[in-house]
């Protein structure tokens, strides 16, 4: 697979813009709906790595994937992500985001920005690596110091 095909497999699997992760996510239906339209892209041995506070911690499958983004989401009442670029790394996709939300019983609304690096494998998405800035993913890419 070309790696222009390997941005557009990941930018696929993303919500439209504006889309409420904490109910696309955190409702039981909208994530069967989710997990059931993603499946056939992610590899059999998926597995994604939450990079937070100087560690890591993994996550297996798709049950994986949902759990790692509700422990991401436990504290928000409301959080979006925005695209704001997508690096082309070959077999890699380093996404660049904004994102927002409001945190539970807060009325101030949280502003940041994150990155996820994709790795694919056999033409499936084989590895999520999820930054909490975007300058721990471009150290761990190698494009900043």
């Amino acid at each position: 697979m070309v790696s222009e095909e390997n941005v557009d497999l990941v930018l696929g699997l993303y919500p439209p813009p504006g889309e409420d992760y904490v109910q696309l996510f955190g409702n039981d239906s909208l994530w069967t709906e989710q997990a059931e339209a993603m499946a056939p892209f992610l590899h059999q041995d998926f597995d994604c790595v939450q990079h937070q506070f100087g560690g890591a911690k993994r996550y297996v499958g798709l049950d994986g994937l949902r759990a790692f983004l509700l422990d991401w989401m436990a504290p928000w009442a409301t959080y979006v992500v925005e695209l704001e670029e997508a690096i082309d790394l070959d077999d890699r996709v380093l996404l660049l985001n904004r994102d927002r939300g409001y945190r539970e019983g807060s009325p101030l609304e949280v502003r940041g920005r994150i990155a996820a690096l994709w790795t694919i494998r056999d033409g499936k998405i084989a590895r999520l690596d999820a930054y909490t800035t975007q300058a721990e993913a471009l150290k761990a890419v190698r494009l900043a110091e």
